[in-house]
């Protein structure tokens, strides 16, 4: 999904294609392919988004559209909901980094780093 929303993706803004993607916005000739008659352009859904293949020296065969960025967004975070995972994972704020909650310690320790936050 990564490829076809932050590379090449494209929502509607006040009932008008817009590009969003980093890809598209950087190459011309790409932008000016997708926002075509001649570009194949589906409904943003990251369920069949992610399936699709991704062409890295030529136009890409199909684009994604989603009826607003707030659209893509929510889609997206309700797509990364429903991903199984053997763990979790916690944002750390202290040391900036992401921790992965993969068994009862770990899980232990956030807890307990939650529950001195809230004492002081």
């Amino acid at each position: 999904c990564y490829f076809f929303t932050i590379e090449f993706g494209l929502c509607k803004q006040e009932g008008q294609l817009r590009a969003y993607g980093a890809g598209l916005l950087s190459s011309i000739g790409e932008l000016k392919h997708a926002l075509s008659d001649k570009a194949n352009v589906k409904t943003f859904d990251p369920k069949t988004t992610c399936l699709q293949e991704c062409l890295i020296t030529t136009f890409q065969e199909v684009y994604f559209v989603s009826e607003s960025f707030e659209e893509a967004k929510e889609k997206m975070r309700d797509f990364a909901k429903s991903i199984n995972r053997p763990f979790s994972v916690y944002f750390n704020p202290y040391t900036q980094s992401v921790e992965i909650l993969k068994d009862t310690r770990s899980i232990e320790n956030v807890v307990q780093d939650l529950r001195s936050d809230l004492n002081t």
